[in-house]
């Protein structure tokens, strides 16, 4: 997308607003699929909670793709998009088992990482096809928040459980139809991926029935220029070699499966706010917009660096700033940043703003939430309109008092 064409989007909707370019989504997600074009059988399933408008399922369904969630109602939020529940898979974690009764109903794959879990479904539905997550106890390369195969994470089941974990399978003569991993988001190191495979391997030749084997995903994007990336093409490559192989010694052609979520809709995604002020202390200076972690929490969250510009004077010489947000908190997006000169009134565009943005966006100081756009054939279409103060109080019961 231009440049002009995110200010025009900002004149005909307000701001604050999100910009999806869908041409963008569906290169990353061809991307993928191309590098592991050496395997018959792939399967990505989008993880939903990345960003999860029913337009974004729609659009990617429509190219292929099959759908990661982790609740009931990223479940019905696939349906509603069109997605058949043969093309769903539920990983939920600390779900109670009511859940996992409903998402056996609709007919979706069902995940668990959980022992005793496990043995409570297993022994109610033996013959439902089940996946088991295993904890591989390998960190992927971003932090404690975002890796989750670390050996005190709640996700997983340890691969030092096995032996019990076999047991159960034995004794509730559990149909396992699929093994599956996840380490955690922003993988840095090929190769820590490759030997987190190779435990995935390893647990999978216990089990005689797999339909498929589940990697994960956690592919880094860039976040600024010469940024690093996962070398996707390069993975692809050996991962594939590596699956190959362990299928004909499996004796079996299985599906390898992804569930990347950040990797396919963060580069495509646009936060675009407007300057309500500039202030200048004795050190720094500041430019208020008219948003804040309501909107974008990940800067404070995980300490993601979001690149900032300003659309409104891409040329103008370029001055240290510090960009803060209208909540009654301590919400800064980006600590002395070089940004083009910044006025009263000039937009700026957060980039990477595809993935975990909205999706995480909430009500805080009763400020709505932003509208959704996606640019699609070249056109600015509405998916979601902005709150209005009804919206605020439409599910606030009034009392007598």
């Amino acid at each position: 997308m231009k440049n002009t064409d995110l200010l025009k989007i900002a004149e005909d909707f307000g701001s604050p607003v999100y910009v999806y370019d869908s041409q963008k989504i569906i290169s990353q997600y061809n991307r993928l699929k191309n590098a592991f074009k050496e395997v018959k059988k792939l399967r990505i399933n989008y993880a939903v909670k990345a960003l999860s408008n029913i337009n974004i399922l729609k659009l990617l369904n429509q190219n292929g793709s099959c759908l990661d969630t982790v609740s009931i109602q990223e479940i019905k939020l696939g349906l509603q998009a069109g997605v058949a529940p043969e093309d769903i898979i539920f990983t939920p974690n600390g779900v109670s088992m009511e859940e996992l009764e409903e998402a056996v109903k609709i007919g979706v794959q069902i995940n668990i990482d959980n022992l005793s879990v496990l043995e409570k479904f297993g022994t109610v539905h033996p013959n439902v096809p089940v996946c088991i997550r295993i904890n591989p106890h390998v960190m992927a390369g971003g932090n404690a928040n975002i890796s989750v195969g670390h050996i005190d994470s709640k996700f997983g089941i340890s691969i030092h459980q096995l032996p019990h974990l076999l047991r159960i399978v034995e004794n509730t003569n559990i149909n396992v139809n699929g093994i599956h991993m996840h380490t955690g988001s922003d993988i840095l190191d090929i190769e820590v991926f490759l030997h987190a495979s190779q435990i995935l391997f390893d647990v999978a030749e216990n089990f005689k029935d797999l339909e498929f084997l589940d990697f994960g995903s956690g592919f880094k994007v860039p976040y600024h220029e010469n940024d690093i990336e996962t070398n996707i093409e390069e993975l692809g490559k050996k991962l594939s070699k590596k699956f190959n192989a362990f299928c004909k010694e499996y004796g079996k052609e299985l599906t390898l499966a992804f569930e990347p979520g950040k990797y396919i809709v963060s580069e495509s995604g646009y936060f675009l706010v407007k300057v309500n002020s500039i202030k200048q202390t004795t050190s720094t200076v500041f430019a208020h917009v008219d948003s804040g972690f309501n909107h974008l929490i990940r800067p404070m969250f995980y300490g993601a660096q979001h690149e900032i510009i300003n659309i409104s004077h891409t040329k103008k010489h370029k001055r240290f700033y510090t960009v803060v947000g209208y909540i009654c908190e301590t919400d800064t997006f980006a600590n002395n940043k070089r940004i083009a000169e910044i006025t009263e009134g000039d937009i700026l565009a957060f980039k990477n703003a595809g993935a975990y943005c909205f999706s995480m966006a909430s009500n805080y100081n009763s400020r709505y939430r932003p509208a959704e756009i996606l640019w699609h054939n070249n056109q600015a279409q509405l998916i979601r309109e902005r709150e209005i103060f009804e919206d605020l109080i439409k599910n606030q019961v009034e009392i007598s008092l």
